[in-house]
């Protein structure tokens, strides 16, 4: 079985690999005229994490050819090609980029933002979109041209029907469960096998799963397990290795469970993505796994 090598991690967030970096924030970029909207671009070289910040500016952030973990509170996130995520002004969270990875950012200014996202969330990254703040990154824009091209971001931004967002239970019932899987999502101890563990009933452990994230325990580690799986997946590991990985006895079991949460297989998923396609996919991942 193929395993990463274990480090130290932010917490909620998978132990890092050999050759993790682990940056402080760095400052904003520097404001560009009169505008609104402040975009950049750069590449991440090796596994990278951010310790847990706020910024005065919301933020959008979104990656091609690799995958961006955030933890926000109690939620994580995992930021896909053809998505974003948006952190409003003054949020506290951490974040987690791939190895080689094209990371960008843009900052919109609270004050002159004519929309409200109050809480994190994924945002469709349209290509028009993408193309749009890749062309506000440029700092050789007039304060005409930038007006215009902010004012259609403001028309055309729009949170995605896919909410990639994992609830983390943060009950002390249940913590050394989730703190164990968040660590190895391979781990397959059964409820019973955890309930004799932690000298619980697996009612008591059902009943907090269901209270702290609205679902099972079955349910949230099959939701945790796709959760890397898109990481690994978008990191270019085959199916194969990724089944491994996560504990599945052969690669039809993880695409049935992959299929059973995001609507589709992975290569179909996958093959959405790098078209820069938004996709018809259905938002199981937040939806149809709390019901």
């Amino acid at each position: 079985m193929v395993r990463a090598s274990r480090g130290a991690a932010i917490p909620g967030m998978r132990r890092s690999d050999a050759g993790t970096v682990v940056r402080r924030p760095e400052p904003l970029p520097e404001p560009t005229g009169a505008g609104v909207i402040q975009a950049g671009f750069r590449i991440v070289p090796a596994p990278t994490e951010w310790s847990p910040h706020a910024h005065p500016l919301h933020e959008l952030v979104w990656v091609r050819g690799g995958t961006l973990t955030s933890r926000v509170g109690d939620r994580l996130f995992t930021v896909v090609e053809g998505h974003g995520l948006w952190m409003p002004a003054g949020e506290v969270h951490a974040g987690r980029a791939t190895e080689g990875a094209e990371f960008f950012d843009a900052f919109f200014a609270p004050d002159r933002t004519p929309f409200a996202f109050t809480e994190p969330m994924a945002i469709a990254m349209t290509p028009l979109l993408e193309s749009l703040l890749t062309h506000l990154s440029s700092a050789h824009l007039d304060a005409g041209a930038r007006a215009r091209a902010e004012s259609v971001v403001f028309d055309v931004i729009q949170p995605s029907e896919r909410q990639f967002a994992l609830q983390v239970p943060g009950d002390p019932r249940i913590d050394a469960i989730a703190e164990a899987l968040l660590d190895d999502p391979s781990d397959c101890r059964s409820l019973e096998e955890w309930a004799r563990r932690l000298g619980t009933s697996d009612r008591t452990i059902t009943r907090a799963f269901r209270q702290t994230t609205g679902l099972s325990f079955a349910q949230w580690r099959q939701l945790l397990r796709v959760h890397r799986a898109l990481m690994l997946l978008a990191d270019g590991f085959d199916v194969t290795t990724v089944s491994e990985v996560l504990g599945y006895a052969q690669p039809s079991s993880f695409i049935v469970a992959f299929r059973r949460v995001m609507g589709t297989t992975p290569g179909a998923f996958f093959g959405a993505a790098a078209a820069g396609s938004s996709g018809d996919v259905r938002n199981s991942v937040s939806s149809d796994q709390n019901s």
